[in-house]
């Protein structure tokens, strides 16, 4: 061995253990599918007649599950949103953090961080391709879909400049349309809480994109009848 290699392995072998970045988790596990994996292996199975209800989404919904207990007392919600997620990486997630927990009705809320670029760029096709794939996916799991719209943006403060109001209108058109076609619920958050310029209004919203809390009372019982009517709907396609 040559001293120069000699050195090199000396100093990788001294070298302190560098932590983990988000940069390193998004090319080792690109769909966090470690965020909720030992939380899903803890939660319970149902119990009899239980309408166990998991929210699927992004930090929107992240942020809405610790109100959970003061939004929806006693029912048993369970959120499953992560921080900054697109569709793709919750469709890459949407069996282990949701069809394995056995709910009785999934909500799933996303599409707005595609608009963003967060993970490249998305068409409005692709957006729609991969709530489709969520949605029957869960349906042929015998749970019921709750597709809500996204909410409503003038502009993302991390990407200034894309323009978003009108695309979220016209997949928000699309993800009712679809809806009524599958045999889902369409939950429409977007016309309670657009401002005139079609984005969230500061009383609302700390940044425009995130609902604070009175954003989330607006949403609570929106949701709330659209799991009641999701639940009403025939019984379990398997």
């Amino acid at each position: 061995m040559n001293r120069l290699v000699a050195c090199a392995l000396f100093a990788l072998a001294v070298a302190p253990v560098r932590a983990q970045t988000p940069d390193d988790r998004l090319r080792t596990d690109w769909a966090n599918l470690a965020r909720y994996r030992d939380a899903n292996a803890k939660l319970p199975p149902p119990a009899p007649g239980e309408n166990r209800v998991v929210f699927m989404g992004n930090s929107i919904t992240d942020s809405w599950a610790p109100l959970f207990d003061s939004l929806f007392p006693g029912k048993p919600y369970i959120g499953r949103g992560i921080s900054a997620q697109t569709t793709p990486q919750m469709l890459v997630r949407f069996r282990q953090d949701v069809v394995a927990l056995h709910p009785r009705v999934v909500v799933i809320l996303a599409g707005t961080n595609d608009i963003a670029g967060n993970t490249g760029p998305s068409t409005l096709e692709m957006i729609e391709d991969n709530l489709a794939s969520m949605a029957e996916i869960a349906q042929a799991n015998g749970i019921r879909v709750v597709l809500a719209s996204v909410l409503p943006v003038y502009d993302y403060p991390w990407r200034p400049g894309l323009s978003p109001a009108q695309k979220i209108v016209d997949l928000n058109r699309w993800i009712k349309g679809y809806a009524e076609a599958h045999h889902a619920v369409y939950l429409d958050f977007h016309s309670a809480m657009a401002d005139a310029r079609l984005g969230l209004p500061p009383e609302l919203s700390r940044d425009g994109v995130h609902p604070n809390e009175a954003g989330y009372r607006i949403m609570a019982p929106l949701t709330r009848r659209a799991i009641e009517q999701a639940l009403s709907i025939g019984g379990d396609r398997r």
